[in-house]
């Protein structure tokens, strides 16, 4: 009924912190590299408020996804108190439910697929400048 109130709630939130972080960060180390000796590739080490908004832009888009599907199916109406399940106190309570229970359960998988995400970027990024440090690679 209203589960995906707890997804928008966290990506509110991640929005904010991404866009406090975005401004106290430097720019993103970055490493040339030459390992054929004709192409030049660049490492670059991706920011932290990038791989944020990596989140926000999940945890908004399953958010969007999920309200228009309760839009379709009557449970979020264009007047006041706006969720069906409001007007009564025994579908509230049903509607508070859900919303521990389902809404904490997909903002809780959704970010930790972003971890899972953040994990493997961290893993490639780490080779790439190892490889760059490596004896064979000819740096610029």
């Amino acid at each position: 009924m209203a589960c995906f109130l707890i997804p928008a709630a966290e990506a509110v939130i991640t929005t904010a912190v991404s866009a406090i972080l975005k401004r106290k960060e430097k720019d993103p180390e970055s490493v040339q590299i030459r390992l054929d000796g004709e192409h030049a590739e660049e490492a670059v080490k991706i920011p932290f408020s990038a791989k944020l908004k990596w989140l926000n832009r999940m945890l908004w888009g399953g958010s969007a996804l999920l309200a228009f599907e309760h839009v379709w199916h009557g449970e979020v109406v264009p007047w006041f108190p706006f969720l069906s399940a409001a007007a009564d106190p025994g579908d509230a309570a049903e509607m508070l439910h859900e919303m521990s229970t389902a809404g904490v359960a997909m903002a809780a998988l959704v970010t930790g697929v972003w971890l899972v995400m953040v994990g493997v970027s961290a893993l490639i990024e780490k080779r790439a400048l190892k490889q760059a440090a490596a004896p064979g690679s000819v740096k610029e």
